[in-house]
């Protein structure tokens, strides 16, 4: 049972695939098709919102961008349907002088499907439709998070779209953004009619006109023979001559269309290779002032380098300098241990002198009596290394 329902699952799963890949083929070449006749159309009149061949061409679009998109997620975890107009307004946010914001502040159009349909009607009168598309598809990671896997813009076949679409911009269409044609309720549905035409092969024709002849020939006994044969010959005649004009005019359609979008074409990948060779001219000249102005800069830094460190050099010879003669000042102002000791004693030998020759006042020192106010200056001469001691007399 096991292994029943696995083969079960794989069966569902290869037919899913299928499905998918039948679908991508279908709108992918029914695209095509509805490209190929609005340039036939375009050829003998005006493409508006009144042409069946524009209405075909924006429904096959519309299902195109919206094959396996995904819902937005609600708050309470439902998805709801989300138009391709919210992956368009992201995605092509970055292309210059986009129409994003003149769709958005459209007044009659309202709904997300509505917007997505002006904003086709807009890109197709200024020419940009695959210029929008490729835009969108360069941002992989954009397209990735709108679409699901299997979906034909996150697919090889979406780069194929791209180019087809360039076609339509040799086409001069004309629309009212006010009309019908961008009411979001109406949904779009696909015509496949017009591509469904049976066309007869040369075998084909060829078989149909041996039918024809034995047809004449089985006639001929009921009827005279020469005229059977004269109109079985006209009736071939003018249909082969049918046939040939018929195939003629085919081919020389399809060179036309070839043709007009092999230029447009050429004309694309010329502007392309254009802008890129100047903007590589643009890229190399800021490189060279790049490496010029760090080349200077470098020059300076290294300029600005040595002239500090000579600068430091000074400064350390200037500081040990100070420093060497703030400590010879300091050394020759202070009197050494030695001088004091002498002055000491010179002193106490001055004062005992004097108390011999004043005896009175050594007995008031006795007595413990005040001393009159001596006054001692010590003077210390540095040079010749002597010192001497003045006092005063009392006043």
């Amino acid at each position: 049972m096991a292994s029943l329902g696995v083969g079960l699952h794989l069966i569902r799963k290869r037919g899913a695939g299928r499905s998918a890949a039948v679908e991508r083929r279908n709108l992918l070449t029914v695209c095509r098709f509805s490209v190929k006749t609005l340039l036939d159309r375009s050829c003998f009149e005006t493409i508006d919102d009144s042409s069946p061949e524009f209405v075909n061409f924006v429904s096959i679009l519309e299902h195109i961008l919206s094959h396996r998109l995904k819902g937005q997620t609600t708050w309470f975890g439902y998805e709801s349907p989300r138009s391709f107009w919210d992956y368009i307004k992201t995605a092509c946010s970055k292309v210059p002088h986009n129409c994003i914001r003149s769709i958005e502040s459209m007044e009659n159009v309202r709904s997300s499907r509505a917007k997505g349909r002006a904003w086709i009607r807009v890109v197709l009168m200024e020419k940009r439709l695959s210029e929008y598309i490729s835009s969108a598809l360069r941002d992989f990671k954009m397209t990735r998070r709108f679409y699901e896997d299997g979906a034909i813009m996150l697919g090889e076949e979406a780069g194929l779209l791209a180019d087809t679409l360039i076609g339509l911009n040799t086409i001069d269409f004309s629309f009212c953004l006010k009309g019908e044609g961008v009411d979001g309720s109406c949904p779009a549905v696909i015509d496949y009619t017009p591509y469904l035409k049976f066309t007869q092969s040369a075998d084909s024709i060829s078989s149909d006109e041996e039918e024809m002849r034995t047809m004449g020939s089985s006639g001929s006994e009921s009827s005279t023979p020469d005229k059977m044969a004269t109109a079985a010959s006209i009736f071939t005649e003018q249909s082969n001559l049918v046939t040939k004009c018929k195939r003629f005019e085919q081919k020389y359609r399809m060179a036309l269309e070839q043709k007009g979008y092999l230029e447009e074409l050429v004309r694309l990948r010329e502007a392309q290779l254009s802008e890129a060779v100047s903007h590589n001219k643009a890229l190399q000249q800021s490189l060279a002032d790049t490496h010029l102005s760090h080349s200077l800069e470098k020059e300076q830094l290294e300029y600005i380098v040595l002239e500090l460190q000579d600068q430091l050099t000074v400064l350390k010879n200037n500081d040990l300098r100070s420093r060497q003669e703030l400590t010879a000042h300091l050394t020759n102002q202070w009197p050494s241990p030695v001088a004091l000791d002498a002055n000491a004693v010179a002193l106490d030998t001055l004062l005992y002198r004097k108390s011999e020759e004043f005896p009175e006042s050594g007995a008031a020192l006795c007595r413990h009596e005040p001393l009159p106010d001596v006054s001692r200056t010590v003077t210390h001469t540095e040079s010749g290394g002597q010192t001497g001691a003045t006092l005063a007399p009392p006043r």
